[in-house]
């Protein structure tokens, strides 16, 4: 039993105790500090958070002037849950830049470009700035028990890799965007339903702008001894695709696998001849530990039809698609990564394609302080004379700080 500072037992106390709760949303209102306290804080409907960062690049090509730009990105992520079962996500991307790429006549258009269903990509322009406002995500969902549902823009992952990712066939990614670490979202309806700890199902229907290129395809996903996998089925835009893919660890590496095969829905398109494709990739990885924390990874990519591109700079520029993850049969990928300090990660990395082209890559990641980070990349693009990086050899200096709120 409790005693007070008179000595009179106070456990029993209701009155005192009901007293207490009634001038406690008055304490906190007047205290804000007091609101804080780990679960004493009232629970909020909504979250909002973001981030704004600045990013200098410095462009060395070989055959052409040197380049300098600049991009101040600033995004604005907000949920609202009307209850339990409903909520409503909206993310806004907000971008600035200006240099010399700004000069390029079809570079304000390559910015704005937004492949949804809907155009949620706005340009506006002073001078030699371009200014650039996106809704990449905007979708209410619903949950009920095992079932869910889920309708607007948002970003369907269906990956087992994390490098290249043959099964995700609606939000492919180039390997080298550093700077858009949330990618890109889909306009669709996913209707979804657990079957149980980690087996489940998924139904997604996106429509598309052009007649008869709507994308419709099932998941299912599940684990068994260890193993987690999942088999894809349905059609992305112009092709019927089938899929499959796996992870699971073996001898405390880590071990990913994809298989997409794609089958042309008609013959021809724009009067060229469609060919069925198969995209393959195999990842591993393994952390050595220690004090550095060292993390190695491995990934081969496999294309049966790779598609032709016209240069370096229109591959690295257009949106990719799980067909077009690269330009040449094979490709492979190596990293390792370790910290300097606590607070400071090195990244080594690099890729090499078929025609001789090939990609070395090397980042810094330093936490400043709390809610604060510098990035430092350095990227180099080159290879044989012939290749499709060795046509124009580049070497790209990134300099990205970066604060979260």
């Amino acid at each position: 039993m409790h005693r007070g500072k008179e000595g009179k037992p106070i456990r029993n106390n209701l009155g005192v105790f009901n007293y207490a709760l009634s001038i406690l949303p008055l304490v906190f209102a007047s205290n804000p500090l007091l609101a804080n306290i780990p679960g004493l804080e009232p629970k909020k409907d909504w979250d909002l958070d973001g981030y704004i960062k600045y990013m200098a690049t410095y462009a060395i090509p070989e055959t052409q002037p040197n380049t300098l730009d600049h991009l101040v990105h600033n995004r604005i992520n907000f949920e609202y849950r009307f209850s339990p079962n409903w909520r409503v996500n909206i993310g806004m991307r907000n971008r600035v830049l200006w240099g010399d790429v700004a000069d390029i006549p079809i570079y304000a258009d390559l910015v704005a470009l937004d492949n949804g269903y809907f155009d949620l990509s706005k340009n506006g322009r002073n001078n030699d700035v371009i200014v650039n406002t996106q809704l990449d995500r905007l979708n209410v969902s619903w949950q009920q028990d095992d079932w869910g549902a889920r309708v607007g823009r948002f970003r369907i992952n269906w990956s087992m890799n994390t490098i290249w990712n043959p099964n995700d066939i609606y939000n492919a990614y180039s390997i080298y965007d550093f700077d858009y670490e949330e990618r890109a979202g889909t306009d669709a309806i996913v209707v979804s339903k657990n079957l149980g700890f980690a087996d489940g199902l998924a139904l997604v229907f996106s429509p598309a702008k052009q007649s008869g290129q709507d994308s419709t395809a099932l998941r299912y996903f599940a684990n068994q001894s260890g193993w987690d996998y999942q088999m894809i089925v349905g059609r992305s835009r112009l092709d019927y695709v089938l899929g499959i893919g796996f992870s699971t660890d073996i001898y405390d590496a880590g071990l990913r696998g994809e298989l997409s095969w794609f089958d042309p829905v008609k013959p021809t398109y724009l009067g060229v001849p469609t060919e069925q494709t198969a995209v393959a990739s195999v990842e591993s990885d393994y952390s050595f530990g220690g004090q550095r924390s060292w993390l190695g990874r491995l990934a081969w990519l496999y294309i049966s039809e790779p598609q032709e591109v016209a240069s370096a700079l229109a591959y690295l520029n257009l949106p990719l698609d799980a067909k077009t993850l690269s330009f040449t049969h094979h490709t492979w990928y190596t990293d390792v990564s370790f910290d300097l300090t606590p607070l400071n990660r090195l990244t080594f990395s690099a890729s090499y394609y078929d025609d001789h082209s090939y990609f070395i890559g090397l980042s810094n990641l330093y936490s400043l302080a709390n809610d604060w980070q510098l990035l430092t990349v350095v990227q180099n693009f080159g290879g044989a004379a012939d290749s499709v990086f060795g046509e124009e050899p580049t070497t790209l200096l990134f300099a990205n700080i970066k604060y979260s709120f």
